[in-house]
This record gives C-alpha cells, sequence and structure tokens, in this order.
C-alpha cells in the first residue's frame, strides 16, 4: 500500500512483514517466493537453486549473485596459487638452493611479501611447505587427501565411505615437517585459521542488533555475573556486551569485558568453590568435581558456567584457566579412549594398559567389573556393568572392562553436571558450530596463546611520541625480556585487560574499534606512574630517566593497581 507522510512524500507499506519503506516495491525475480517462518518473519525461497536468504532478492543482488557464480564455473577449486598466493612473474631458480634441485614437476616462487611457495605442476596445486623438507608417512589404504572449496585439507575414507578432517594417520603424522605459530604443521594451521573465520562468521551473521548491559561489583563478582547471566535470554547474551562496575570509571570498548571474562571465569572455575578440581598433581587442567553435588544449587552454576564459557568463545574473549583434553572430547561429542586417560590419570592408564597387553588369565589376579574410589573422605563401590562384581576380567573379556572401565571414569558422579553445563552452553552456541574443531583447537579459541613472544610482541607495536630508538622503548623491552612467562602475562593483561592472545598472536589484538596493535605512548612526568587504557592496547609510559626507574614503576603498577582508565 502507498500512503503519504505529512510532507506529502510517499512511502510504501508491507503488510505481510510489517515493514514500511521509502523504494516503490518490485516483484520478486522469477522462481522466487516469499514465506513466513514460525515467528512471523519473512524468508525468500529460490527454487531455481532450492536455496533460502533472509534477505529479499534485487535486481542488483541477482546480478551480483550470476557474476559470482560465472566465476565459481570458471575458477578450479585446486587453482589455490589464485585465492592464496600471488605468483611472481619471475620464478625461483633453485640452481644456488643449499637443499638441492626440487623434485620433478616442483617449482618455487616468492609472492609479494617475499615469502616462497611451492607449486606441483602435476597436481596442480600449491602449497608453502618445501617438499624437499616436509616428509610426511603414508596414509592408510583406501585413504585419499582431498581439498574444501576454500582450500581445507581433509581425508576421504573409501573402505567407510565416510570422511573426516581429522588425519587416519594419527598424531604421528604431526612429527615430522615444519611447524606454525601454534606447534602444528603449516597446512593443519591454516586449515584452523579457515576454521576459525567460518566460526566467527557464524556469530556475527547471529548477532542480534542492540547491547546488553551487565552490572556487577568487584567485591561480589562470581555472585553478581551468576544473577545478571541467568536473568537474560541467551538471545540478549548474544548482543554487544557492556560491562559496568560499580565505583570504578571507565568506558567499555571491549577492555573491561575483556577482564571481566577473565576475572569471572578464574573464580568460577576456581577448585575451592567445588565445582571444579585439578586432573592431578602434575595437571592442572579443571574437570568436573564429582563432589560437587554437596551444593544444592550446582546444576543452575553448571548450566550459568556453560552460558558463560559459550558467551567467551561468541564474542572472542579469552578465560583464565582451561579444561582437561578429555572435558573438550566431551563438549564435541567425541568417544573417550584409553589414551585419554594417560592425560589425567597416568598411573591408572599404566595398570590398564598392563592388563590389556598381557595375558590375564596365566597371572591369576582377583580383577572383577567393579570400580572402588573415594568421594568425600567414603570409599565406594561402583559395577561397571549389572552383576560386575561376580564377573571375573579374564583374557576374553578384558577389552570389555576397559571400554567400561574408561566410561565410568570419565562419567563417574558428573553426568548431571556435564549435561548442565552443554544445556547452558548450546543455548549461546550450538554446539554443532564446533563440529569441525578438534579438542586442540577449541582449547585454543577459549585460552589462547600461553608462551609471550617477546620478539612478536615488539615486531607488531607501535609508538606515539616515542620511537624504536627511544631509551625508555629500549628500556621497556629490555624489562620484559627479562621477566619470566608468568609477569609478562600480568603485563600483557595490565595493558590489554587479558594475559591471552588472539590465535594470531599480537599482530591480531583487538581494540574498540577492530584490530588494534599495542601502543607505548609518551605521557606525563616521570614522577607518575604508568597508565593502561585497555581498550587500546595502550600504554602510557612516562619519560623515565634510568632503567632502574622504569623497572620500580613498571612493577608497582603491574602488581598494585587494578581498575580502568577512563579515555
Amino acid at each position: 500500500e502507498m500512503r503519504l507522510d505529512p510532507s506529502g512524500r510517499p512511502y510504501y507499506v508491507d503488510h505481510n512483514t510489517k515493514t514500511t519503506s521509502w523504494d516503490r516495491p518490485t516483484p520478486l525475480p522469477p522462481g522466487w517466493e516469499m514465506r513466513l517462518d514460525e515467528h512471523g518473519r519473512p524468508y525468500y525461497v529460490d527454487h531455481n537453486t532450492r536455496t533460502t536468504t533472509w534477505q529479499k532478492p534485487s535486481e542488483d543482488m541477482m546480478n551480483h549473485l550470476q557474476q559470482y557464480q560465472i566465476w565459481r564455473q570458471n575458477r578450479p577449486m585446486n587453482q589455490l596459487a589464485d585465492r592464496f598466493l600471488f605468483p611472481t612473474t619471475h620464478p625461483q631458480t633453485p640452481c644456488d638452493d643449499p637443499l638441492g634441485p626440487l623434485p620433478e614437476g616442483w617449482e618455487k616462487r616468492v609472492d609479494p611479501n617475499n615469502r616462497a611457495y611451492f607449486i606441483d605442476h602435476r597436481t596442480k596445486t600449491t602449497q608453502w611447505e618445501d617438499p624437499r623438507t616436509f616428509e610426511e608417512d603414508p596414509l592408510p589404504e583406501g585413504w585419499e587427501i582431498r581439498y574444501t572449496n576454500e582450500g581445507v585439507r581433509y581425508f576421504v575414507d573409501h573402505n567407510s565411505k565416510s570422511t573426516t578432517f581429522q588425519d587416519p594417520r594419527g598424531p604421528s603424522a604431526l612429527s615430522k615437517g615444519p611447524r606454525g605459530r601454534f606447534g602444528v604443521p603449516l597446512q593443519y594451521e591454516r586449515s584452523f585459521r579457515w576454521k576459525l573465520s567460518q566460526f566467527r562468521i557464524l556469530c556475527q551473521s547471529n548477532n542480534p542488533q542492540g547491547h546488553v548491559k551487565i552490572n556487577v561489583t568487584r567485591e561480589n563478582l562470581f555472585e553478581d555475573s551468576f544473577q545478571q547471566i541467568m536473568r537474560l535470554q541467551p538471545m540478549d547474551l548474544r548482543r554487544r556486551l557492556f560491562i559496568v562496575i560499580k565505583g570504578e570509571e571507565g568506558l567499555d570498548y571491549g577492555g573491561i569485558a575483556r577482564e571481566w571474562f577473565f576475572q569471572v571465569s578464574h573464580d568460577v572455575l576456581n577448585p575451592m568453590y567445588c565445582l571444579f578440581q585439578y586432573a592431578n598433581n602434575n595437571n592442572y587442567g579443571l574437570q568436573i568435581n564429582p563432589a560437587s553435588y554437596i551444593n544444592p544449587d550446582h546444576l543452575m552454576y553448571f548450566k550459568f558456567i556453560g552460558r558463560f564459557i559459550a558467551m567467551a568463545l561468541y564474542h572472542g574473549k579469552f578465560i583464565d584457566s582451561g579444561f582437561t583434553m578429555p572435558f573438550y572430547k566431551r563438549m564435541l561429542n567425541k568417544s573417550l579412549t584409553i589414551n585419554d586417560i594417560e592425560t589425567v590419570d597416568p598411573e591408572f592408564f599404566n595398570s590398564l594398559v598392563w592388563v590389556r597387553d598381557n595375558d590375564i588369565d596365566e597371572c591369576d589376579i582377583e580383577l572383577y567389573f567393579v570400580s572402588d574410589y573415594e568421594i568425600l573422605g567414603k570409599i565406594e563401590e561402583h559395577e561397571l556393568v549389572p552383576g560386575g562384581s561376580k564377573i571375573k576380567v579374564t583374557d576374553a573379556n578384558k577389552k570389555e572392562y576397559i571400554e567400561a572401565m574408561t566410561k565410568w571414569l570419565f562419567s563417574r558422579g558428573v553426568v548431571e553436571q556435564m549435561k548442565a553445563f552443554l544445556d547452558g552452553f548450546n543455548e549461546i552456541v550450538p554446539l554443532t558450530w564446533l563440529q569441525y574443531f578438534d579438542e586442540r583447537e577449541l582449547e585454543l579459541m577459549l585460552c589462547g596463546m600461553q608462551e609471550i613472544d617477546v620478539n612478536d610482541w615488539e615486531l607488531h607495536s607501535i609508538y606515539r611520541h616515542y620511537n624504536k630508538s627511544s631509551r625508555q622503548v629500549q628500556w621497556f623491552w629490555k624489562f620484559v625480556r627479562e621477566l619470566d612467562n608468568e609477569k609478562r602475562m600480568r603485563l600483557l593483561q595490565f595493558v590489554t585487560g587479558t594475559c591471552r592472545l588472539p590465535v594470531g598472536g599480537f599482530a591480531e589484538l583487538m581494540g574498540r574499534n577492530g584490530p588494534q596493535q599495542f601502543c607505548i605512548e609518551k605521557v606525563g612526568k616521570d614522577s607518575w606512574l604508568p597508565r593502561s587504557h585497555t581498550c587500546f592496547n595502550r600504554l602510557d609510559l612516562p619519560p623515565y630517566k634510568s632503567y632502574e626507574q622504569l623497572v620500580e614503576k613498571l612493577n608497582y603498577a603491574i602488581e598494585e593497581t587494578e581498575g580502568f582508565g577512563q579515555e
């Protein structure tokens, strides 16, 4: 319907969608249809391609789509040189290369950033790895490597007619070849980066408009955060976060939220609350404490923690402590095996390996399908199978015993807690969004990098009213290099609000308006303390007159100050 506003300007009312527009409506393209979903929201069906979209198709959109489809048809996937690399017109010759000539059919080239890459003309593919130094074990019989349209490597098992992103050669396949920033081969790192970018696209495309304000006090951070998060609808927790800490000045452009995630995770995952416990004396990865049931509201707290961890993942923030690898595997709905026990209980793992590798019948040991465990100082007995206390372990049934023991070890007293955690998590981030990640990638997404590379930090830093040659800047980097890794993380937290780094290191630090490199700015007098602006990853460093003075002031600022500066 066309109507006129008070100024006499025509506008158009769409009674189907209950919206208005200044633009005169145009009919849908041939083969398109508008429908309403269960909530009354309009969406559009393209019967030509059997696809749907929330966006109303326009003439410009159809033209762009047609151009894109032509581009895709004329662009075979294996021409990865055009997708990831920028070939030079001057190929490098291997005559002076100390590694000798390349294998037959290979060519070395250099992109505009002077990075060498290699072309295999037989398969028409490219890679960063030098084929003279990179060797992999052969695939098992019946397996094949293929690539997605985005260039991500996956594996085809023709025996079972299935596919997977996991290398069937197992961890041993990672033991050879050049490694990337995270200790894995470079091609795996690039696959992870692609998967991470797809996850971030999912988050951004499902991000509701507006913001949500969370009011907390520093003295009661855990309980305040619990009350605030549990009273809000899950969809609200996807909105842009504004964290308000009572009694502290600060506008949250991201820095306060980073510290809030870090500090709250430190509290909620603290074993002193009896919700989580360390895996063992030598493994500080966290797992659910079976004794957590002593808190009558423990399931509500685990649902809260699930929401909170999902919020950190959704908003791209990091948490203080990480979980055990088996915990991440359970989040990903992956089966647990005897090998997972080694990470949480090495002694018990060795016992099960002994059972697996020896003839139990010849040893004549009294071992039954039961497990003794301690809970709150009391020894309990659990039957691994019905009537297990009367079923003796033999060489014939020991495989069943090991599988039952493994399942029991990781589910003992924590089934309801894990379900509550996953229910809360799934409300914010559907678990299907994580289906292409493995457990180590999930840990990396939540916890960031553990070791701080000072060279990488310095390389990706900028300066205001200082330069690289300024005495104070030279002293600062000398100070950082003399710190142990823990103190470096404290310094990083002082400046950015978190001691964790994005997966790309310092090059991918985020600020108020997107990527924001670490900055040192000359501010104030030598009697002043350093000051941080966590929203902008900036350190205000006064012009100290000696290295000793800089060390004293920085140490005091890192150890004694807490709060936020407002810019």
